[in-house]
């Protein structure tokens, strides 16, 4: 194999992959990538045998051929080097050797016919979808999925699709047992295909993965497609896979509270600093911050034997019976950064029910975080 490529358009492949590379090391050759020189361009190819990615980048390709070398290593060359072209050649070893101007690096490969081979996909009966729309919709849930939870199906976000003749609309679902965000919008126009409602458990980590590849804009809407056990996503010239989570997702409906509990209106901003304030003198673990709700205001006090104890409080709508109940600060923090509305809502019936939070300006999204007893 030997091509000449531009630098940037090189790094632009490999800082994609980045996330998709096996970090743990099971199998030696999952940190490496596939680099496979074709007619029109290199493709970079990556996966943990879970999730797969694959793109094609612009290169004169002098001899064609594949090798697969370490991700991180190449990567970190390519991002020291300046501007311009870049010569990789891989000779009969595996060995590769990247130009440069005046810098040349020899580093060790595997042969390319050992990496495992991605799912073949069928391009038909993908469902384009707003870019924008889905980022939103993975920027408010994901925070809430599990990490590394003993219940495996946690750490998913379970997406429900439902095409009608009308509109594409998108569901996602985010829970780790102890904080729940649920939130659904319109994503497209009406379905080309007959109306269908497809359910989904997507791992965090691929969910991780798409954001990453939204933020970057681009031009073109991608598209989301599922079979039995994959999901497929594509968007501008660049094809991730993903195996689906199986197993039976807890069923969420259950906890959210239905309206008319104690309600309480806040400024996002004024609760969010003030809680940020507060929970430095909380205990470290469970950064237990307590919270009174009384008429036209709201207190927010946390305690630790070691340090002292802090108290603050904030003008807010409320005209209930005082409550009193405490939170994890970080959960409640975790749910007020994604959120976009000035005015915020948090109702629950007892110290010690789920608390419902929702922002006046969106209601497709709905957030619920348990209390902790202090």
């Amino acid at each position: 194999m030997k091509v000449r490529i531009g630098r940037d358009e090189l790094l632009t492949g490999l800082q994609r992959v980045q996330g998709v590379v096996e970090k743990r090391n099971t199998m030696p050759i999952l940190s490496n990538i596939l680099l496979e020189a074709k007619q029109d361009g290199v493709e970079i190819v990556a996966t943990d045998l879970e999730i797969g990615m694959r793109g094609l980048y612009k290169a004169t390709v002098l001899q064609p051929g594949g090798v697969t070398v370490s991700a991180r290593k190449l990567y970190e060359i390519i991002k020291e080097l300046k501007a311009g072209e870049i010569e990789l050649t891989s000779g009969d070893n595996n060995w590769t050797t990247i130009q440069a101007g005046k810098s040349q690096f020899k580093i060790v490969g595997l042969p390319s016919s050992e990496y495992p081979a991605l799912p073949v996909i069928d391009r038909e009966g993908l469902i384009p979808l707003s870019g924008a729309g889905l980022l939103e919709l993975i920027r408010k849930t994901l925070f809430a999925a599990g990490d590394n939870d003993a219940r495996y199906i946690l750490n998913g976000l379970l997406v429900t699709l439902v095409v009608t003749d009308k509109k594409t609309s998108l569901r996602l679902v985010g829970t780790d047992g102890h904080r729940l965000a649920v939130t659904e919008q319109e994503v497209g126009k009406a379905g080309k295909s007959d109306p269908q409602e497809i359910k989904a458990i997507v791992p965090k980590k691929a969910a991780q993965e798409m954001r990453r590849l939204l933020e970057e804009g681009g031009e073109g809407e991608p598209l989301i497609g599922f079979t039995k056990n994959l999901m497929i996503f594509r968007k501008s010239g660049l094809l991730m896979t993903s195996r689906l989570m199986e197993g039976n997702y807890p069923n969420y409906q259950q906890v959210i509270p239905k309206e008319g509990g104690k309600k309480i209106s806040v400024n996002r901003l004024e609760l969010e600093s003030a809680l940020r304030r507060v929970s430095v003198l909380s205990k470290d673990k469970a950064n237990a911050v307590k919270l009174s709700f009384a008429p036209g205001h709201m207190v927010l006090f946390s305690s630790n034997p070691d340090y002292g104890e802090a108290t603050e409080e904030l003008p807010a709508t409320y005209d209930g019976e005082a409550l009193q109940t405490g939170f994890n600060a970080r959960y409640l923090l975790d749910v007020f950064s994604v959120m976009d509305s000035d005015t915020i809502s948090l109702q629950m019936e007892t110290p010690l029910s789920p608390c419902l939070i929702q922002e006046a300006e969106n209601p497709g999204f709905k957030c619920v975080v348990m209390p902790i007893k202090i």
